[in-house]
C-alpha cells in the first residue's frame, strides 16, 4: 500500500519532519540582505567576498582546454587524484615545506571545502566535538554541525592584535574532543600561527591523541616569506595531522573547485573510499589546470601576494584617517583588512550605513562568530585603483 502526501501546505511539514535534525536548522551564512540592497543602489564596489578580481591566467586555462581536446573526459580511476597532479603536489609540498611529503599523503578534492569536509567526516562522531579557533569562516562551524559533531569555538584574544592563548585552548578540550581546527593565515583576521605555536599544537596532539586540522588555504598569501609556518613542516607521517588546502586563492581559481588534503599515509585508503562515495573524484581537465598552476605558477603567486600587500597598505593608510577606526596590527597573511569602529558593537549597522553612504560593500563580523561582531571585513585582493576608489568613498562618507 502506497502512502501519498496530501496536496496542501501540510505536505511541506511532512517532508520537513523527515529531514535530519542537523539539516533542518541549517542555513547559509551570507550577506544576502546587503547584496539585494547593493543591486538596488547600483555602482557598489563589493569587497565583501573572499575572492580576488583576477581571471585565472591563460596558462592554467589552456592546460585545462588541452585536456578536454585530448579527450580526458572520463572518470579518473584513482579516486585520490590523477597521477600527474599527485606527483606535482608531492614535489611542490616537499619543496616548500622542506621535508618529504610523498604521494600517499595527498588526496585531491573538488575544492578546499570538500577537503575540509572529508577531514571532519574522517574524525567526527555524534557526541564528539571539534574545538575551532575563532573568529572563523562560518563554513567551519556549520560543517562540524552538519556532520553531527559539536562545534566548540575558542576565541583569539584581541589586544591590539590577535593572539592565541595556548593554555586556554588546550583547557577547552575534553575527553570528547576529536580535533582542534585552526586557519593560518586566518580568514578573517589574518592572524598567523608561529612555528613555535605549531610545535606546541603538535606536542599536545602527541600527548592526547587529539587531531590537528590546519586550514592553510592562505598559506602562500604570507608577507614574511614564501609560505606561512605550516604544521607540515614539523609533523611526521604518523602524526594525527590533517592540512586543508586549495587552488582558489593563491592561483586565482575560486570557480574551478579544486583543493587537496594532506594526511597520514595510513588513512589514504579510507580517504580514497570516502571520495568514491562522496563525489567520485575531481574532473580530469580541472586537475590538468591545477598541474599547470603548481608547475608554472610561482610568478602568479607572487603577483597575487603583491597585489594584496598593496591593497592592505592602502587600506591601513586610508582607514587610519577615519576618526574612531580601530585597526589591529597589520596582518602577516591573508587577503583582508579586518577593522572595527568605536561605539559600534554590531558591525551590521556600520556595513549597512557604509553601503548606503559610500556605495562600498563590506562583510559584517558577526558572520565569523560572536568575538568578531564589532568588526568589518574588507577584501583587498583587488586592483589597487578599485581599492583606492572604495577607500576615498568611505573616507568622504565617514568623515
Amino acid at each position: 500500500m502506497s502512502f501519498i502526501l496530501p496536496h496542501s501546505s501540510s505536505s511541506a511539514r511532512y517532508a520537513f519532519d523527515g529531514v535530519r535534525a542537523q539539516i533542518r536548522d541549517l542555513h547559509t551564512e551570507n550577506i544576502a540582505n546587503l547584496a539585494v540592497r547593493a543591486r538596488e543602489l547600483g555602482d557598489v564596489i563589493a569587497l565583501w567576498y573572499g575572492e580576488g578580481d583576477m581571471v585565472t591566467p591563460a596558462f592554467i586555462r589552456d592546460a585545462a582546454k588541452a585536456a578536454f581536446d585530448e579527450g580526458l573526459t572520463f572518470y579518473v580511476p584513482d579516486m585520490r587524484g590523477h597521477g600527474p597532479l599527485n606527483e606535482a603536489l608531492s614535489e611542490y609540498q616537499t619543496r616548500i615545506h622542506g621535508r618529504s611529503i610523498p604521494i600517499a599523503r595527498t588526496t585531491v578534492t573538488p575544492g578546499g571545502m570538500q577537503a575540509l569536509y572529508l577531514a571532519l567526516e574522517l574524525l567526527v562522531d555524534a557526541g564528539t566535538n571539534v574545538v575551532y579557533v575563532a573568529p572563523q569562516w562560518p563554513n567551519i562551524h556549520n560543517a562540524i554541525h552538519l556532520i553531527g559533531g559539536e562545534p566548540r569555538p575558542f576565541s583569539l584574544d584581541f589586544k591590539g592584535d590577535w593572539q592565541l592563548d595556548l593554555d586556554r585552548l588546550f583547557a577547552s578540550c575534553d575527553a570528547r574532543t576529536r580535533a582542534i581546527f585552526l586557519s593560518t593565515p586566518s580568514n578573517p583576521t589574518g592572524w598567523t600561527a608561529t612555528r613555535e605555536e605549531m610545535q606546541a599544537l603538535l606536542d599536545f596532539s602527541r600527548r592526547t591523541g587529539i587531531w590537528i586540522i590546519s586550514d592553510e588555504v592562505y598559506g602562500r598569501l604570507y608577507f614574511e616569506g614564501d609560505v606561512a609556518p605550516s604544521i607540515l613542516q614539523i609533523a611526521e607521517d604518523g602524526d594525527r595531522v590533517l592540512s586543508v588546502n586549495s587552488f582558489s586563492k593563491a592561483w586565482a581559481m575560486t570557480g574551478w573547485r579544486i583543493g587537496w588534503l594532506t594526511h597520514p599515509s595510513g588513512v589514504a585508503d579510507q580517504l580514497g573510499a570516502m571520495t568514491q562515495y562522496v563525489n567520485s573524484g575531481t574532473a580530469a581537465p580541472i586537475q590538468a589546470g591545477a598541474v599547470a598552476a603548481i608547475r608554472q605558477g610561482e610568478p602568479l603567486v607572487e603577483e597575487i601576494r603583491q597585489r594584496i600587500r598593496i591593497g592592505l597598505d592602502l587600506a591601513y593608510d586610508r582607514l587610519a584617517q577615519i576618526p574612531g577606526t580601530i585597526l589591529p596590527t597589520k596582518p602577516r597573511g591573508g587577503m583582508y583588512a579586518f577593522f572595527a569602529l568605536e561605539g559600534e558593537n554590531d558591525a551590521r549597522r556600520a556595513c549597512a550605513r557604509i553601503l548606503e553612504t559610500a556605495r562600498v560593500g563590506l562583510a559584517p563580523g558577526h558572520l565569523f562568530g560572536n568575538s568578531a561582531a564589532a568588526f568589518l571585513r574588507m577584501c583587498v585582493c583587488r586592483d589597487s585603483s578599485q581599492i583606492e576608489t572604495a577607500l576615498q568613498r568611505m573616507t568622504a562618507a565617514m568623515n
